[in-house]
């Protein structure tokens, strides 16, 4: 069916379209706001939990969507928290902290039968997980997502400019890394 973000959200706005709204919604970005997630968490499981927490979020506040954003942008803004607030609370639970936890998860991707990648692409996550939080969240949104800087912007709330140089900047210590390997 596909409609427009305007038909969309006029849809959910309104209590006798909302339910196939919604599912219209889910439709168009689960597979995109999985990815964005599991880019993050690293783990199977753990993503498919964050986008039902995400997707829930979405629904419950849809109303409060201002459009001063593209959709996506606000959901993906839901969803990178999402990730973000998971994470800290699983380092907090098991009284780590936030890089270790990292380290960590890394560490069971050997393991992660969902895990397609290779040797190449598991020493390409060890050198992200290095990264501090937002160059690995702006990293991840440019090289994998394929996100223009625009949408990046809009979804973490920082410049064009400062975004390209935190991938800029990622992209060394990515390189740093891998060479050093």
């Amino acid at each position: 069916m596909n409609l427009s973000e305007e038909q969309l959200l006029s849809e959910l706005k309104d209590p006798e379209t909302r339910n196939r709204a919604f599912r219209e919604l889910l439709v168009q970005y689960q597979e995109r706001l999985y990815w964005q997630i599991r880019n993050i968490v690293k783990n199977h499981e753990d993503a498919d939990d964050v986008l039902q927490n995400t997707f829930i979020k979405i629904f419950r506040n849809i109303e409060k969507f201002k459009g001063e954003s593209q959709l996506f942008s606000w959901m993906y803004r839901i969803a990178t928290n999402e990730s973000i607030t998971f994470l800290n609370k699983r380092a907090k639970n098991l009284q780590i902290t936030s890089e270790e936890l990292q380290q960590q998860i890394i560490g069971n991707l050997e393991t992660d039968v969902y895990f397609e990648g290779d040797h190449i692409q598991l020493k390409l996550q060890k050198a992200i997980a290095k990264l501090p939080e937002k160059q690995q969240q702006v990293f991840n949104m440019k090289y994998f997502q394929e996100l223009k800087y625009r949408e990046i912007s809009e979804i973490l709330g920082t410049s064009e400019g400062a975004l390209k140089a935190s991938y800029h900047i990622a992209t060394k210590k990515i390189e740093e890394y891998l060479k050093g390997s």
